[in-house]
Order: structure tokens, then C-alpha cells, then sequence
């Protein structure tokens, strides 16, 4: 059984005059470029054009503005980008293809060129269960999902009857290794989890505000929005009540459908709720996204960035049935569905964070995409910006990046906090312990 992390909803928006700690920016006069590829630590992987743009948005320096200035080794069909991020630099992958075999695929080839990142955040949207965890914790639209583990729920035996799911430890992806599994365990903490939504909210609105000056310059194609779509369009149904044409419109197909093996026609599947004109009254009710439509002072931008800590489902198929939903996340044990984190985990240590842009039902539409993409490369600009320590496993890969407790030497880094004199770097054994002084 997967273990999921604790997941906490704050209602309120965090009151960012209480909190003590304030993010200092880096000055970019002080950034360096890096010499070579051996200079990158950090990757971000995106499996869709609009992930990508979000994430382009937060760059606080493109290292290769002029052309391509690390190039890569032979053989390797990935197109890179590099910058820097807060006090990173990091390369920015695009997947040709969604799915976890693109993902593998163009994972290896980064490992390759890239042979000192120790460490891959895959970055975009995702469908999340609404209710998830034992205590049933609400998890809306835009909220951002951050992997504890990954799961293959489409791998298995199918029987006539029932599909078996493979969970053994040896067809099971392995958990994250000894330093990712700290980074979680700190951002789960309250300081840390106030800090980084935070700094998100910081952050998306820096995107937001970046994405409409591009706007007013720009003389041809459309504009990306990344505004908060409101309360008033965060639709949850029933899981059983299906997307399709209402009575009486005439589509017969759709007035034959009353179940899960019942289809719906296909114009159904393009069209949207209010198009199909869903029965609202099958929408289930809650409080506090209430409150916030009903609310004349609430932030038109957003609803505040959230972040939750789980098991993420991957697969090479869209959830699009909340009854499917339902019953893989009661078996799997997950909170969220996407498609690329089970063929990046077994290739580089990686953390999954995504932003939700449905409920993996059959009312999913793409008004949510762009704004769940902005809070997920928030949330991951604010997680390579967090106070306390950074990995640098600076001795290379292992055979399992999930398993492995690291290289012989491990480099450990922390930036200082404010009034303080600044960060420091400590070299220990594989143990943690300080080499002997002399």
C-alpha cells in the first residue's frame, strides 16, 4: 500500500506580512555564467508547449540567447534550453511526444549530456482525485501536486473479468533517494509549506505580470492568459454523472448512455459543460470556493497557490471517467494522474510538480491548462528557491536514482538566511559526517 504524505488545505490566503522570512533576490550582477555542462545541476522537463512557456516566463537568465552555447554529446536528439533560476542553473528540456516512453527516452539523452544534474523536476498539469488522502482533503483547480512516489497504474495483467495491477517490489518503481526524500520531508513542514506558497504567489504574479507585458508587444497570435479562470468555473460532479448531450437535444447515441459502458457520442467530448448544458445540480457543493466567488474583495489573479504531497499515477492513457478515477486512486493509493513521471523516475532522481488542471472525469476541458501550468512552475521555482539545504551529487549517477544514497562525497549547500552572513558549503562522507579537521 502507497503511503501518502500529509496534506494540508489552507482555506485562508497565507498573511505574508506575519511571516518573518522574506525571500532576497539575487542580485543578477552576481550570476556567472557557467563554463560547460558539467555546470548544470538541475533539470526541468516539460511534456507540453504551454508547461514550457510557463517555465520560460520564470528564467531569470537565458544562457543562450546567442545560440547554443554547451551544445551536447553525440547521438543526443533533445533540444536544450539553459538559464538560470533564483541561484540555479538549470536546463530546460521539451518532449517531442507525451507519454513515458518520450519521457525515458529524452531523460537518458539529458543524463547523457548532462552528466552532473543531480536532479530532474518534471514540471506541467495533471488531472487530481478531488478528495484525496485519509482525511478526504479538497484539492481544487490550480492547486499544485508534488510527488512523494510515482505509480504505473497501467501496468498489469488485464483478465476477463477485472485488470490486475503489478505492485510488486520488483515491478514497482523505486522510491526517491535519501536527499529527495529530505527535500519532501521539509517542504511538508509548516515553515517550510508557508514559505513556499508563498513565494509561488510571489512568483505567478511576477508570470502573470511578465506574460501581459509580452502581451502589449507582441503584434500577431494570441495572447496566453494566465489569470485565475475564477471559482465560478471550478466545476467537480458527481463521478458518476457523465459529459454528454442533455435530454431532449436530439443526439440519440448520448439518450441511449446510462452507464460506464454506455458511450457518449464523439462531438460530446469537444464540447463544453455549459455548450452540453451539464446539470448543474449534479455539481457537488463546496464551502469555500463558494465563499471565494461570493467574495467582492477575492484576488481576480488567484486564488492563492497551494501545494499537496502524494503518490502520482502515471500512465500512457488519459483519465477521462471519475468513476475509473475513483476506483484507481482507492487501489494505487494516488491523488493525481499524468503521463511522463514513470519514464523519467527510473532514469533521473526526480520530484513531479504539476498543477491541476481537472479531475480526470469526463467534464475535463482546457480552460484550466494555462493557469495550472503557472502554478506548478511557481511552485517549482519557489522549491529551488526554499531556505535549507541543496543537494549537489557532484561523483555522477548510480544504476538506480531512486534507490542509491548517493556518491561517496556529497556536497551540501544552504542559503543564509536574513541578517545572517551568508551560505556555506560543507563537504561530508556518504554518511553525513565531516571529514576529521587536518
Amino acid at each position: 500500500m502507497n503511503i501518502i504524505g500529509r496534506i494540508t488545505r489552507k482555506v485562508d490566503r497565507p498573511d505574508t506580512a506575519a511571516s518573518s522570512f522574506t525571500r532576497q533576490p539575487m542580485d543578477a550582477s552576481s550570476s556567472q555564467r557557467p563554463n560547460g555542462r558539467s555546470d548544470f545541476e538541475v533539470a526541468i522537463i516539460c511534456a507540453l508547449r504551454l508547461e514550457f512557456d510557463a517555465v520560460c516566463l520564470l528564467i531569470d537568465e537565458l544562457w543562450d540567447e546567442d545560440g547554443d552555447q554547451y551544445g551536447k554529446v553525440e547521438g543526443d536528439p533533445n533540444i536544450y534550453t539553459t538559464g538560470r533560476m533564483g541561484k540555479c542553473n538549470v536546463v530546460l528540456v521539451l518532449l517531442p511526444n507525451m507519454g513515458k516512453a518520450s519521457a525515458a527516452s529524452a531523460a537518458a539523452s539529458l543524463r547523457s549530456s548532462y552528466p552532473r544534474v543531480s536532479l530532474a523536476l518534471l514540471v506541467g498539469i495533471c488531472g487530481a482525485v478531488p478528495f484525496a488522502g485519509p482525511e478526504r482533503d479538497p484539492i481544487v483547480l490550480g492547486d499544485v501536486i508534488i510527488s512523494n512516489l510515482v505509480v504505473q497504474y497501467d501496468l498489469g495483467r488485464a483478465l476477463p473479468d477485472r485488470f490486475v495491477r503489478k505492485d510488486t517490489a520488483h515491478d514497482s518503481l523505486g522510491r526517491p533517494n535519501k536527499i529527495i526524500r529530505n527535500i519532501l520531508v521539509k517542504l511538508d513542514t509548516d515553515i517550510d509549506r508557508e514559505h513556499i506558497e508563498k513565494w509561488a504567489g510571489d512568483f505567478l504574479k511576477a508570470l502573470q505580470t511578465k506574460s501581459e507585458e509580452k502581451a502589449k508587444r507582441k503584434r500577431r497570435g494570441k495572447h496566453t492568459s494566465y489569470k485565475y479562470p475564477g471559482s465560478a468555473n471550478d466545476l467537480l460532479f458527481h463521478a458518476c454523472y457523465r459529459h454528454k448531450h442533455a435530454p431532449g437535444s436530439g443526439c440519440r447515441t448520448c439518450e441511449d448512455c446510462h452507464g460506464n459502458a454506455d458511450p457518449a457520442c464523439d462531438e460530446s467530448l469537444t464540447l463544453s459543460c455549459k455548450e452540453l448544458e451539464c446539470d448543474t445540480s449534479c455539481v457537488i457543493r463546496r464551502e469555500h470556493l463558494e465563499s471565494a466567488s461570493n467574495d467582492p474583495n477575492a484576488d481576480s489573479d488567484s486564488e492563492g497557490v497551494f501545494f499537496f504531497i502524494g503518490a502520482i499515477g502515471s500512465g500512457d492513457s488519459v483519465i477521462r471517467s471519475g468513476e475509473h478515477r475513483d476506483q484507481i486512486a482507492k487501489q494505487a493509493g494516488v491523488i493525481a494522474f499524468e503521463m511522463e513521471g514513470a519514464g523519467v523516475w527510473d532514469e533521473v532522481p526526480c520530484i513531479v510538480i504539476k498543477g491541476v488542471c481537472d479531475y480526470a472525469d469526463s467534464h475535463k476541458n482546457k480552460g484550466w491548462q494555462n493557469y495550472a501550468a503557472a502554478t506548478a512552475a511557481s511552485v517549482a521555482k519557489a522549491v529551488m528557491e526554499r531556505p535549507g539545504r541543496w543537494p549537489d551529487q557532484s561523483a555522477g549517477w548510480r544504476s538506480n536514482p531512486h534507490t542509491s544514497d548517493g556518491a561517496n562525497s556529497i556536497r551540501i549547500f544552504w542559503t543564509a538566511e536574513p541578517g545572517s552572513p551568508g551560505g556555506a558549503e560543507l563537504r561530508t562522507d556518504q554518511r553525513g559526517i565531516p571529514p576529521a579537521a587536518g
